[in-house]
């Protein structure tokens, strides 16, 4: 697989990992509704289409700004 491609894929796997845990300790913390609910409920609730599409479209922008930000510096 092609170096590029590769990076690419762990950087954004990486920036929506730390984007699912954070709306995870927020049903927790925040809301308090997974403390009540459960955690399957949580997982649930933070696993849908729209955070998905919200996910991707930041890891992508992220990764281009880091990227333009490593070729300047």
């Amino acid at each position: 697989m092609n170096k590029f491609i590769v990076k690419l894929l762990v950087e954004v796997v990486f920036i929506l990992f730390l984007f699912y845990a954070n709306l995870l300790m927020g049903e927790f913390e925040r809301s308090g509704a997974g403390q009540r609910n459960g955690l399957l409920w949580a997982l649930g609730d933070i696993f849908t289409a729209a955070n998905f599409l919200i996910g991707i479209i930041a890891a992508l922008v992220a990764y281009i700004v880091f990227e333009s930000l490593r070729k300047k510096l």
